[in-house]
């Protein structure tokens, strides 16, 4: 079991800090890319579309509302099962 020799939190996490930034900001709601952007701080939607969501979405931690429809207007970002086993694993202790 690969998880056992390297731990469930290092498996689950990776390298990726800005992957877990997102997971904590996302949690158990459902996030515009605006919402996200003031929860990180950050201003120039390119940058949290390029270093947090588009990483975030391609490792399974994140997942689009409308997967269909990437453009939707009213498009947000929710927690995949990876993701809330991620973050339930970023919370514990809390």
């Amino acid at each position: 079991k690969l998880w056992k020799l390297f731990g469930l939190r290092t498996l689950l996490l990776g390298n990726n800090l800005n992957i877990q930034k997102l997971v904590q900001i996302v949690g158990n709601t459902e996030l515009s890319v605006k919402e996200i952007m003031e929860g990180i701080g950050l201003k120039d939607r390119k940058n949290v579309l390029n270093l947090y969501l588009n990483p975030a979405i391609a490792e399974g931690y994140v997942c689009l509302l409308y997967p269909d429809k990437p453009r939707h207007p009213r498009q947000k970002y929710q927690l995949t099962m990876k993701g809330m086993a991620l973050y339930n694993e970023l919370n514990i202790g809390e």
